[in-house]
């Protein structure tokens, strides 16, 4: 077990959307001594240090092994004292590898960690790890579920890694040598695997599309952090990847492991899948292979397959709205996941999307929105500005509004939106100016399509 009794650990990135949280509790009642630093301030993170204090006075009553640690809070900034006195760094995924403080930490020897890869040093049990650009949180999910449903007398299943609100790091108290745990891993998070040397037993790779420019700079950066989830893997392992991706070739020529590959037209015909899109059917294939790989029989995937309703924010049924249908799509921040959405439905669609810049290119998605959407409203930002600069060039002459706020926006749809027809949120961009987080507009969609009378 990880021993981190008395250790001094500088928590990089608090954040506000729990697993930042998560870990600091965790540390906490192991005995650690918690440095938690964010560049947010203790007023922006006021609902984080409260849910962390409440559970300290809680360990404080329950705990006779150890001392329990106050926490150190650092907030508005780093210090760089935490940085070259610390047993441990634990990075948020959101942190660049070469950031001044991490890149002080490693000249000082001090190890950098990150949760989900942290956890995998030392899980007793077989990993099945998940990446892409799109459709890891379906593929992950699903897997989950099959796994769950299948599960053997004594063994259970865990769902972590890049999942809203929960911290991985402390599945590590629950893990068995019998269970199965099923990460989805972020390229930002395979950072901390490639750092630590190890890669999952199972690996998924759904596609690889341009994604995080504005961060990577290069799709050659942005794919090489996706390529740890197959770099250490051994001749006994499976790297499972897209047949129809053109990255999948140079993945398997590296690879040491089993190849599988995965198509959409793995998933039978007959199957009666619930998620809509032929981009879903690869993230149904993609789940296949890897109960396949566990032994479960096809007729026990088949009937969890059947019963898989969409995951929230990623091309989800919301309501029926005056005899439209109204669909969430918040997760789909690239052209291509947008591209995907759109192609789901013959019926005639209004459009919400835009946002802040990625660094990616519209041109397709361009075309594909002159030829199927018949309004359009775009969040403010420089992101729907590279789409106009694209619709114009296709020459887009259909009801197009620049919106401020999600409120704004849900009123426009409302003006426009009949009966038979779909409103679609799908932004192809990031969410940041308008809102704190993807996380934060999916909320305030959901929350405005609920006022909806």
């Amino acid at each position: 077990m990880l021993n981190l009794k008395n250790k001094k650990i500088t928590v990089m990135g608090l954040g506000l959307l729990g697993r930042g949280i998560g870990d600091v509790k965790f540390l906490l009642s192991e005995g650690a001594r918690v440095t938690a630093t964010d560049l947010k301030t203790r007023k922006q993170l006021q609902s984080s240090v409260e849910e962390i204090e409440k559970d300290y006075k809680k360990f404080q009553i329950s705990n006779f092994k150890f001392k329990i640690h106050k926490v150190k809070y650092v907030l508005g900034g780093h210090r760089k004292e935490d940085f070259r006195k610390a047993d441990y760094i634990l990075k948020a995924a959101g942190v660049p590898l070469d950031c001044p403080y991490i890149r002080l930490a490693r000249k000082n020897n001090i190890p950098i960690k990150m949760d989900d890869s942290w956890l995998a040093e030392y899980a007793p049990c077989p990993i099945v790890g998940i990446t892409g650009t799109r459709g890891k949180t379906t593929v992950s999910t699903l897997i989950y579920e099959i796994l769950r449903a299948n599960a053997k007398k004594f063994e259970k299943i865990y769902l972590g890694g890049n999942i809203r609100g929960m911290a991985t790091l402390p599945l590590i108290k629950k893990l068995k040598a019998k269970d199965k745990l099923v990460l989805e891993l972020s390229s930002w998070q395979l950072q901390g695997w490639q750092d630590a040397g190890i890669s999952p037993q199972i690996a998924v790779i759904t596609n690889i599309y341009p994604d995080h420019l504005n961060y990577y700079g290069t799709m050659k950066r942005y794919v090489a952090d996706k390529k740890a989830i197959y770099e250490n893997q051994n001749k006994n392992d499976y790297l499972i990847i897209n047949k129809d991706n053109p990255y999948s070739k140079e993945f398997a020529r590296e690879a040491r492991s089993k190849v599988i590959w995965f198509s959409k037209k793995d998933v039978p015909k007959n199957w009666r899948v619930k998620i809509l899109g032929e981009h879903n059917r690869e993230n149904i294939a993609a789940a296949i292979k890897v109960a396949e790989i566990l032994k479960i029989p096809k007729a026990k995937i088949r009937k969890v397959v059947e019963s898989f309703n969409p995951v929230e924010g990623r091309l989800e049924f919301v309501r029926n709205y005056k005899g439209a249908k109204i669909y969430n799509d918040n997760n789909a921040t690239t052209p291509e996941a947008v591209i995907a959405a759109l192609n789901s439905f013959r019926e005639p669609i209004v459009l919400l999307a835009g946002g802040s810049k990625k660094q990616v290119s519209y041109r397709e998605l361009a075309k594909l929105i002159k030829k199927k959407v018949k309004a359009l409203i775009l969040f403010q930002g420089a992101g729907s500005e590279d789409i106009i600069k694209e619709l114009k060039k296709v020459k887009y002459q259909k009801p197009l509004v620049i919106v401020k706020s999600m409120k704004e926006a849900i009123g426009e749809v409302k003006k426009v939106l009949k009966r038979g027809e779909v409103f679609l949120f799908s932004p192809a961009a990031a969410s940041f100016g308008l809102f704190v987080n993807e996380y934060d507009r999916n909320d305030q969609f959901v929350k405005e399509i609920k006022k909806l009378k």
